[in-house]
């Protein structure tokens, strides 16, 4: 019987199958159900995903707003010379267009974080391979986060690492590249990315760590940058330059592989030396009082957003003169210092012999007493009454011996007391002297202020409120009301002019003596500085010797009542200077700020101005949205008149010219300088306040909680110094300057008067018993105009404690 064709031509399957060997039949079976395995996985992923997509991605953040970027902005306080004198808010940032970010930043930020950025779709899986097989075979360790997707995470996205993260993450990756431009992409993070050091933005960092603008940046600076954002801390060029460096080499090197730059630039870049900043005082205008005074007044007007929109602040400083008043009133109040008993070591630590050990507590140490400026820090190795070694931050190491040992004899000597003894594990202030070497220091009880404006408007060209802002916030120049002594004679002067007397009327400087019943309660003896009474003399002379009787007699020639009211038309208030004859020697409360404000109406002939800090305040963009205009000066602004102003200024040049203030004129060596001392009693204030007719400043020194300066402490040994130092600087290139005799005024043998006083020649005298204005005042117990009657001389008893004892000089 023939075979079934139908059945030849389709054997058994199974049959089939059954004749192979049993290994195969697995395999295929395995590989069977493998494929049937990875579709329904395949198949699942895709449903998971699309579940995903489903829920999350109608929870994506809205990022239409980074069509318009806008990230939170620090306010910055400005100098008039464009200087960066303080910055508000938590972020360091200056936002800078794409386009004005130079080429050499951006392609040292594309070599080592994103090469392929232009050419992929947000996600680069080119670079995720290349990631992954770098990593797996050890080579230099390589992250596959694109730009794109670290601006997702940066700017919406938390820190957490976990799967739905990571998936919004690529949700938002793509929805950024469908919305925004690469450049648009590019700029987001370029201005977001936090760098190190408060810095955000490679713009704020080339500030922070070079002091330099970013279209500034060198291929080698750009490199140190754009190594950055992968670990701040870890790559900081402060912190940690060896690390930085090896980063900065390897991004060279990325650039050169890139194409971005030659081999022969990636020589010369790893070649270049680079100036990094050695710290935050690095090249630092030390405005600090000037900036929180700032803060406060456009705090008050647009409250948080004062920290965030980005308002740049133009003051009326002058960052040069800053500069110098600040290191004039260190350097006055360090002098100052160096002449006071050593009162020990700021404090003790014990130093283990294990020299890992030891460098660990010395570092400790130092990070509990920072540097103060040029005021540093530093722990006792050894000590003894020749020498003392000590080490300072960085393992730099101090040796102190011939002179700089003086200012702590005291706390070498072998009966020093234990907390004033210095020794192994002191932790001790050095700082340099002018010959480079090492001197022992400590750091100052006392304190000062400092303030100068133009005279002719009020803008405030320098403002030091005290020693250190970080050590003291409050403000001296605006906030300290403290006895101006001498220095307010010449408002009690600048009275008696209005009341008929002249430079040339003379009044007697002899005794004076107020018993009981004139005071109310204790006598009251008042003395001059020196203790010594010279007889009859002019006025002039009166005010170049500081002579206290000369004052007083003036006063109660002219009445208390009215000379409290004369100075308020120089900006004090009446409430705080009581109408006693102690405002003659200066018993009152004043501001420093008030008294260059009032010194400047001698200046200017006569006119009020009110200081003033702030120019303009302009928004992130440059849009001005506040600016100040001050007015020309006219008659009504005008606190006394013309005449007054200058024979004022003709008194006060002289007393810079001969008299206590002599030191001014003969180390400047010009003659428009004019001023006043001024030391109250026991030396516990001192002041020089004074001007050249385009400047006028103001220097006070003395303890927060008034006690003694020291009793040859004076107001020309300490405060005249830094008025000195600084105007010496100001006024460098600044031509001799005049002022202008105005109308109404003669000069008659050499002497200024008013012209309705110059026949009489102006010879008149108080206190001698001769012809005077006001002679029936002149003696105690009587008032101006009432021949005998009684005269308030000093306060109610509750008053006396403050004020009873006099002021000198």
């Amino acid at each position: 019987m023939p075979p079934n064709p139908s059945t030849s031509a389709s054997p058994d399957p199974k049959s089939s199958l059954s004749s192979r060997p049993p290994w195969l039949r697995w395999l295929i079976k395995l590989s069977l159900w493998g494929a049937g395995l990875a579709a329904a996985g395949a198949l699942s992923i895709l449903m998971v995903v699309a579940v995903a997509l489903a829920v999350a991605y109608p929870n994506l953040p809205d990022i239409s707003d980074l069509s318009d970027y806008r990230p939170k902005l620090p306010m910055r306080v400005y100098s008039a010379d464009g200087v960066v004198i303080g910055e508000f808010g938590e972020e360091r940032r200056s936002l800078t267009p794409i386009k004005d970010i130079p080429q050499v930043m951006k392609d040292a930020v594309l070599a080592i974080e994103d090469a392929r950025f232009f050419s992929h779709g947000g996600v680069d899986y080119l670079g995720v391979i290349r990631a992954g097989l770098a990593n797996v075979g050890r080579a230099k360790s390589q992250g596959a986060s694109t730009i794109t997707m670290q601006v997702a995470r940066n700017v919406y996205l938390s820190a957490e690492k976990s799967y739905t993260r990571k998936i919004y993450e690529i949700l938002l990756t793509f929805k950024l590249e469908h919305l925004l431009t690469k450049d648009q992409i590019l700029e987001i993070y370029m201005n977001q990315i936090f760098l190190g050091n408060r810095a955000y933005g490679f713009a704020a960092a080339s500030e922070a760590y070079f002091g330099k603008p970013l279209k500034d940046i060198t291929i080698a600076e750009a490199a140190m940058l754009a190594g950055l954002p992968k670990a701040p801390s870890a790559y900081n060029p402060i912190i940690n330059p060896k690390r930085a460096r090896a980063r900065q080499l390897y991004i060279i090197e990325r650039m050169e592989d890139n194409g971005f730059i030659t081999s022969a630039q990636a020589t010369a870049a790893k070649a270049e030396e680079l100036s990094v900043r050695s710290g935050p005082d690095a090249g630092r205008v030390h405005a600090e009082y000037v900036a929180e005074t700032v803060r406060q007044m456009v705090f008050n007007q647009y409250g948080d957003q004062t920290y965030t929109r980005g308002l740049n602040v133009y003051t009326t400083l002058r960052a040069t003169d800053q500069t110098m008043a600040y290191k004039a009133l260190r350097k006055g109040i360090m002098d100052y210092e160096r002449r006071q008993i050593y009162r020990g070591p700021e404090k003790f630590v014990d130093l283990p012999a294990d020299a890992a050990e030891l460098e660990d507590a010395i570092d400790d140490a130092l990070t509990d007493n920072p540097d103060n400026g040029d005021v540093m820090s530093a722990v006792v190795l050894e000590a003894n009454p020749k020498r003392i070694l000590a080490l300072r931050q960085n393992s730099e190491s101090v040796e102190i011996t011939g002179d700089g040992l003086k200012p702590a004899q005291s706390g070498l000597s072998d009966k020093a007391a234990p907390n004033i003894k210095i020794r192994r594990g002191a932790v001790i202030r050095v700082a340099k002297t002018p010959k480079g070497t090492w001197e022992i220091t400590q750091l100052p009880e006392v304190e000062g202020a400092f303030v100068a404006l133009d005279p002719r408007d009020g803008a405030i060209r320098a403002l030091v409120g005290g020693f250190d802002f970080e050590k003291n916030k409050f403000n001296h120049v605006t906030q300290a009301w403290r006895q101006p002594g001498s220095s307010f004679k010449p408002f009690i002067y600048s009275a008696a002019l209005e009341k008929g007397f002249t430079p040339a009327t003379v009044v007697n400087d002899a005794p004076l003596f107020f018993d009981a019943g004139v005071t109310g309660g204790q006598p009251w003896e008042p003395k001059n500085y020196d203790g010594k009474f010279e007889g009859p003399m002019t006025l002039r002379n009166g005010l170049k010797k500081s002579k206290n009787m000369i004052s007083i007699r003036i006063l109660q020639a002219i009445g208390a009542p009215y000379a409290q009211e004369w100075v308020t038309r120089f900006g004090f208030d009446a409430e705080k200077h009581p109408a006693y004859l102690t405002m003659a020697l200066g018993a009152g409360s004043v501001t420093p700020m008030q008294m260059v404000t009032a010194y400047s109406e001698f200046a200017n002939g006569g006119y009020r101005i009110n200081p003033y800090l702030v120019t303009k305040i302009t928004d992130q963009k440059g849009k001005v949205l506040v600016e100040t205009k001050t007015p020309a000066p006219s008659e009504a602004t005008r606190g006394i008149d013309a005449r007054n102003a200058f024979i004022m200024s003709s008194l006060l040049q002289e007393v810079a010219r001969s008299g206590t203030a002599a030191r001014a004129q003969a180390t400047l060596k010009r003659p428009d300088i004019y001023g006043k001392t001024g030391t109250t009693n026991d030396s516990i204030d001192t002041w020089f306040v004074g001007f050249q007719p385009t400047l006028a400043a103001a220097v006070w020194m003395g303890f927060d909680t008034p006690k003694n300066l020291g009793d040859r402490e004076t107001g020309g040994g300490l405060s005249l110094p830094v008025w000195i130092d600084f105007m010496g600087y100001a006024l460098k290139g600044v031509p001799v300057t005049d002022i202008p005799v105005p109308e109404g005024v003669v000069n008659v043998g050499g002497e200024w008067y008013y012209d309705e006083y110059a026949k009489g020649s102006g010879v008149s005298s108080v206190g001698l018993g001769q012809q005077d204005p006001a002679a029936n005042a002149a003696q105690p117990g009587a008032t101006p105009g009432t021949p005998g009657a009684p005269i308030s001389v000093l306060p109610p008893a509750d008053e006396k404690k403050r004020i009873l004892d006099l002021f000198k000089n």
